[in-house]
Order: structure tokens, then sequence, then C-alpha cells
């Protein structure tokens, strides 16, 4: 167990949201005894022990579900002997018909590495928006035009010509371009290099529509312009440094409250999540006897009928199947 917490940490620290499943009731011969804990991560890989076969790949897709959504989920697996409480608002029962005759209760509650937030340039609005983004625990990193900082190594200082790779920008990352006049255009132009899910200009309407008229002109697409919020921030008017940073952090705020945190379901989420397939690329199918999710590339149990693969999560469904097909067959299949 404790080799998998300090797992966790680890995997927060690098910026890679997980799941963590705990398995907090159980009932009957289930091998996922209550108190049993994995780490289920983006691309679906389990670390940590929650059950046998049959439930595994099912919790593993629920999981995905519950990073894409940002929201914990508490799942019933197992036969329904009406002890789960499967009524309760809130619980998600998946019956299992499997051999196994136990039923366990499963936390999924997602687990997101704290926001992080580059910041370039170095002027008051730089620094009032930096120290306000630590206050509330987030991850910041500083790019000026005489080199980085971050809040990690505070005294460490790497002079770069606005290489915004060097901080780790990712398509979670939000930049915001505080330089004020000094150098709007190149910075402005190395972070929509980047792949931020936020590009904001601290600047004046009139000044904001001078950087980008420029760098349009330099052959900037309007794709990647559009991606700019400038002003940054909440419109206020005219206020002090303190207050603008204040109304950028609300932005950015609203911003993460309304998007998911992993990837928008219709646009960067991996091809093969959307298809059934693991992000490892592995094919999944559904019992049709149980209904489990199986992942036919380690499933033990198969049958060819009527010239289709049908999967199954354990020797018992296959069974079943077998004896009468038409029963889990829909018409038409």
């Amino acid at each position: 167990m404790d080799e998998l917490l300090d797992r966790a940490v680890s995997m927060r620290s690098e910026g890679r949201p997980f799941v963590m499943a705990t398995v907090v009731w159980s009932s009957g011969l289930s091998s996922g005894k209550q108190g049993s804990r994995a780490i289920i991560s983006e691309d679906g890989r389990m670390e940590g022990w929650l059950g046998g076969a049959c439930a595994a790949p099912t919790l593993t897709r629920m999981a995905r579900e519950v990073l894409l959504q940002g929201r914990a989920r508490l799942v019933v697996v197992g036969p329904d002997h009406g002890l789960a409480g499967s009524n309760r608002e809130g619980v998600e029962t998946v019956p299992m018909a499997c051999d196994s005759e136990g039923t366990m209760e499963v936390y999924l509650e997602p687990v997101f590495p704290p926001p992080h937030l580059v910041v370039v340039g170095n002027s008051p609005a730089a620094g009032a928006l930096t120290a306000m983004a630590r206050a509330l625990g987030w991850r910041t990193s500083v790019v000026d035009d005489g080199g980085r900082r971050d809040d990690h190594h505070p005294d460490d200082r790497v002079f770069l010509t606005l290489d915004l790779d060097e901080v780790g920008v990712d398509r979670q990352t939000m930049v915001v371009v505080a330089t004020q006049g000094h150098y709007d255009e190149e910075a402005l132009a190395a972070a929509l290099a980047t792949p931020a899910r936020y590009v904001g200009l601290v600047a004046s309407h009139k000044r904001s529509g001078a950087v980008e008229e420029y760098l349009r002109e330099r052959g900037i697409g309007e794709a990647d312009l559009g991606r700019v919020r400038a002003p940054a921030g909440l419109d206020l008017g005219r206020v002090g440094h303190r207050e603008m940073a204040v109304s950028i952090l609300a932005e950015l705020v609203a911003l993460r409250s309304v998007t998911p945190r992993v990837a928008e379901p219709d646009k960067d989420v991996p091809a093969s999540i959307r298809q059934g397939r693991s992000e490892s690329g592995a094919s999944e199918a559904t019992d049709p006897v149980c209904g489990m999710m199986v992942i036919t590339s380690q499933a033990r149990f198969r049958v060819e009928h009527r010239g289709r693969s049908y999967w199954f999560c354990a020797a018992g469904c296959e069974t079943a199947f077998r004896r009468d097909p038409d029963r889990y067959l829909s018409s038409g299949e």
C-alpha cells in the first residue's frame, strides 16, 4: 500500500491525472476486499488490485469516463443480492452474471495535478498574477526575455529565447503574456506555438489589435489568432495591476470549472477511447451474457457464432451463451 501511495504522489508531481479506485464495501466471494486499492491512469493502465478479471476492464473504462467528466463515481459491481443498495441516488450498479458470487462497491476518485500557469513577462501585472496563482496552490512558471524562473527552483535562472517548452507547456497549461509592450509580439507568437489550452494577452483593446495584426501579417493564421484571449481577464475597465491579476485568475478558474480537465469528448479524446479501444490500442468488447467489458486480447473465452466473434469474462458466461445464444443477442445480430 505504501508503494501505491508513493506512486500516486509521483504521478501527481509529474502532472499526470489518474483515478484512485478503492473498494469501500464487499460481500460474498469477491476477490476485491474492503480497502483494496488501485491506480488507473489516463491510458487505462491499472496498478494495484481491485478484483478479478471480470471487474477490472469495466472499472478501467469507468475510470477513464471519470477523468473526462472530472467527477467521482461510486460503483457497485456484482450480482444484486439486495445488499448493495442499488437504489441509492448517485450509486451506479453494474450487475454481473459471472461465476463470481461476490459483490463490491468501488469509489472512483479522479486526481488531477495542480493547474499550471505560465506567465510571460517581468511586469507588475506578471508579478501580481504569479503571486496570486501560487496562493491558490497552482504550479507557476515565469518566462521573460532574460530567462525562466520556476517556483520549484526560485533561485535557478535558465537563459533562453522564449522557448516555452522549457517549462513543460501541454494542452492543460494556461499561458498569460504580460510583457506589456516590451516584446508582446514575440511572446504571443511563442505562446501560440504551444498546445496550451488558454493563451491570454495583457493589453488594451487597441494594443491587442495591433499585436494581432502584426502577427497576421507575418503568417500567423486566423485559427491560431482565434485562440488568443485579448485583453485577458474579465472586463473591469481601467484598474491597477492587482485588480487585473484578480480578473485574469477569475477567468481561468471559470474556464477550469466548465471544461473537462483531461480532454474534450468531441475533440481531444483519442479516437481509440471513443471507438471502444484502450489508449494502448487493446480492443474492448461487451460480454453479451453479463454485460461486463472484456479486453479481447486478454480474453480466454470466445465463441464464433454466425460469423461473428463474442468474448466472455468467465467460463460460466461462455457456457450460458453456447447453450442458448439467441437469449443473449438482440434481434438482428
